[in-house]
Parts: structure tokens; sequence; C-alpha cells
């Protein structure tokens, strides 16, 4: 009983890293500072440099993830490491260990599953405005598809509860795992909270691993893959609606010319239009059975997550 009680109090802060010998001696010495009492646990993710080495004499926890991509990474850790309360935060430098403290007491006051550290860059170079402008379009679009959104979707700086951990299905296996996290916390409608945090400029000599046209399409398409996944009925009725709406605009003059003359002298085109109106009929039918499934699974989703303790 003791152990699960001290387990429920625990903090473990998760650092994902690849090729950060520049900075991560320092995330880990900040974040020890500023959380006496947690396990600092690295993650290194088949670095070719010496980060693992220098994280384990700051005093780090170092595990290996041979397996490339930050999904995988944060798949490892949720899985691995015991706690109450997790910090997951990027081992760049970028962001603020200080306000460590003040976001594990926002999910303990409020007694929330997740808590997210929203971005406020003090220069340019630190955030730059054409992020800035992909992370606005992506969250307006989620915000769009599931009705709520965070502020800052694709923060890597969260603090989570037990029960979130747990019972979250990692699935991606690279930058859009900020985007599944948000998605799975909108789902189950768990309680969210978020407050700003400084987002600075990487340590000197580290080097960005985010690609902002190919990951920005990654996380895009991984929101429209979650989209038909989560709400599967608004997604092939939209389908289904535009296949219509194309095979009625053929169908008119089609119409026309046969109510006029009593022919169909547009053979291959009244085809056309039927089999579009067929295809927008079976997207239809798709949606209602994918819907029947989504809500099966996602009542299997919220089940593990209330088999988890909840938040002290």
């Amino acid at each position: 009983m003791r152990e699960k009680d001290d387990r429920a109090q625990s903090i473990a802060v998760l650092i994902p890293c690849y090729n950060e010998a520049a900075a991560i001696a320092e995330v880990v010495r900040d974040f020890r500072g500023a959380l006496p009492g947690a396990a600092i646990h690295v993650f290194d993710n088949a670095s070719s440099d010496d980060t693992a080495a220098i994280a384990r004499d700051a005093g780090a926890i170092v595990h290996g993830v041979e397996l490339r991509g930050k999904g995988n990474v944060v798949r490892r850790m949720f899985a691995d490491v015991e706690a109450g309360i997790y910090v997951l935060v990027d081992g760049d430098g970028t962001y603020d260990a200080a306000s460590a403290p003040r976001l594990v007491e926002l999910l303990r006051s409020e007694r929330c599953d997740m808590v997210v550290a929203t971005r406020q860059h003090t220069s340019v170079d630190a955030y730059r405005p054409g992020h800035v402008l992909g992370n606005r379009l992506l969250t307006g679009f989620l915000s769009w598809i599931f009705g709520r959104a965070c502020a800052d979707i694709l923060s890597g700086y969260r603090v989570f509860s037990r029960r979130f951990v747990k019972s979250f299905p990692v699935l991606s296996a690279g930058f859009e795992i900020e985007t599944e996290i948000t998605v799975h916390a909108l789902e189950l409608r768990v309680p969210i909270a978020e407050t700003e945090t400084p987002y600075s400029e990487r340590a000197e000599g580290s080097e960005s691993k985010l690609r902002t046209y190919r990951d920005g399409m990654r996380i895009l398409l991984t929101i429209v893959r979650l989209f038909s996944a989560e709400r599967p009925m608004m997604f092939y009725s939209m389908i289904a609606a535009l296949l219509a709406l194309i095979s009625i605009v053929l169908m008119v003059p089609v119409a026309i010319t046969y109510a006029q003359t009593g022919l169909v002298p547009r053979f291959p085109t009244a085809i056309l239009s039927t089999g579009l109106m067929l295809l927008a009929a079976l997207s239809l039918s798709a949606g209602g059975i994918l819907d029947t499934v989504t809500r099966g699974r996602r009542e299997l989703k919220m089940l593990h997550y209330l088999a988890q303790r909840a938040p002290e």
C-alpha cells in the first residue's frame, strides 16, 4: 500500500532527445533544480554523439530507444516509467525548467489530466513566423473538427496524470505525437489546463530536427486520419455529399435532354452520374457502420482510463 502511495506522489521528468549533446546536461541540471524530488529520465533516440553519456554524467537515468522517431520514444516512455505525475519536455533547452513546479501544481490543484505549456517566444529566432502560422492553422483545423482545442497543440512541454499516460495508446511514430496526444485528451473529454511559459532559442550547437513542410504535412495528414477515425459519420458524410453534388450536376443536362426528346444521347455521363450516386450511398453507409465501431472503441478507451487511479 505504501508503494502505491509513493508512486501516486512521485514525479518523473521524461526527456526525449537525439543528438542533443550541446544542451542535455543543462536541461537535466535545470529540471533537477526545479523539481528536486523528481526522477529525471532521458530517452536517447540512437544519437550519434555523446548525448547519452553526458546525460548519465549529469545524473539522469538514461534509456536507449533504437527505433527512430519521437512517437516511438514517447511510446517507450509511457510504457516503461512508473510515476504519479509525468513531465514531458524536449531535450533541446528551449523550454523553461523554472515553470515546471507551476505546471505540476496546476495539474494537482485543478485535478487535471493534462497541462499544456503554451509557448511565449522570447525572440523571432526561437519561434519562427512560419512555425507560428502553421501551428495556428493546425490548431484551428483541430478545433473545427473536434469543437475544442488547445492553444498550442504542438507544444513539447506538458504535464500528465498517471491515468492519462497509462490509458493513451501511442500510434504515431514521429513529430505528430503531440497532435495525437491532444486528440486523445479531447476525445475522452478529460480536464485540460494551459499556461504560458517562456520559449527560448536552442542551445548553441544544437540543430533542430523539425522540417517545417515535411513534418507539417505529416501532422496535417495525422489530423485527417484521426478525423476519419474519430468522427467517421461526419467524415464520410462530407465525402458522400461531395459525390452526390457532382452526380447531380452531371445528371441535370442529361435529365433535361431526356425530358425534351425522350432520348439519352450522353449515355456515358448518365452511367458516371449513377455510379457517383451509388458511391455516395456507400460512403454514407460506411460512415454509419464505422461510427458504431468508433463508439465501442471509445467506450473501451474510457474504461481503461477510469481503471487508473485518479490524480491526488
